[in-house]
């Protein structure tokens, strides 16, 4: 069967990669899945579209590396995302909720049956993988079934993977609109959400309900929260609107700029 082009709707990001080689083998292995859209976020080597080993193991796949976008942070890699999955190695007790890569492959192809909606998979430093702070800016954290005695995945290893499980997926045919979990509006984007989030933090401090210099995982927990949910970007602005009447009634933000 062919290949189910998406048109730029699939990212791929790696995150603070340490060696040039594993994005040149990273851009081999999605665009031998049928993927192009490459983002390098903060690589160790700023010149690495330049650099002998990545060019070397790119192997026919120097287009994908020249066209990848390098960004200064995950954030900037993911502001027009609105379903981002962490790929990581285990479940942590605050992050958003935790799936098999085969049960992320799946919902992303619901996903992508709305025309709307982008995703990106984001990979970690070869060393020490995601932060908890990059875990947390994305929907779904990520495992990929491993040998418990050798469960150590190389970073193109694991882009190889992934691309594989979400392309053979993406072949079966789409689930019809009625039957999609996407159906009720357009997600918001992760750009969108974090400023939810932000804006959050400030009705709570301001209620009281939370003492900035006892957090108590607080906002960690509002994270799961609405990572479970699945946010669309018009529950977005309704949320942003409660926050704002928190944070200032009504009758005072009258003819002051909005938040």
């Amino acid at each position: 069967m062919a290949f189910v082009p998406q048109g730029g709707r699939v990212r791929f990001v790696l995150v603070e990669p340490s060696h040039a080689g594993n994005i040149g083998s990273a851009a081999r292995a999605i665009n031998t899945m049928g993927f192009t859209e490459l983002y390098v976020v903060n690589p160790r080597d700023r010149d690495y579209k330049r650099n002998p080993e990545a060019l070397s193991f790119c192997t026919r796949s120097a287009d994908v590396l020249f066209s990848s976008i390098c960004v200064p942070d995950l954030q900037s890699a993911l502001q027009d995302i609105q379903l981002a999955y962490a790929l990581s190695g285990y479940d942590r007790e605050f992050g958003p909720p935790f799936v098999s890569l085969t049960e992320a492959c799946l919902e992303a192809k619901e996903a992508l049956g709305d025309s709307n909606i982008r995703i990106a998979f984001v990979f970690g430093t070869e060393r020490s993988g995601l932060t908890n702070e990059q875990v947390n800016q994305c929907q779904r954290c990520v495992g990929i079934p491993a040998n418990p005695q050798c469960d150590s995945l190389n970073l193109a290893q694991a882009v190889q993977v992934t691309a594989y499980q979400l392309q053979t997926d993406l072949r079966g045919p789409l689930l019809s609109k009625e039957s999609r979990r996407f159906s009720y509006g357009e997600l918001a984007s992760v750009d969108s959400t974090e400023k939810m989030f932000g804006h959050l933090q400030q009705a709570m401090v301001a209620c009281g309900a939370l003492d900035p210099q006892k957090p108590k995982f607080m906002m960690e927990r509002f994270r799961h929260l609405f990572s479970r949910a699945g946010l669309t970007q018009t529950e977005v602005d309704l949320l942003r609107g409660v926050y704002s009447s928190i944070i200032r009634s009504k009758d005072e933000r009258k003819g002051s700029k909005k938040l």
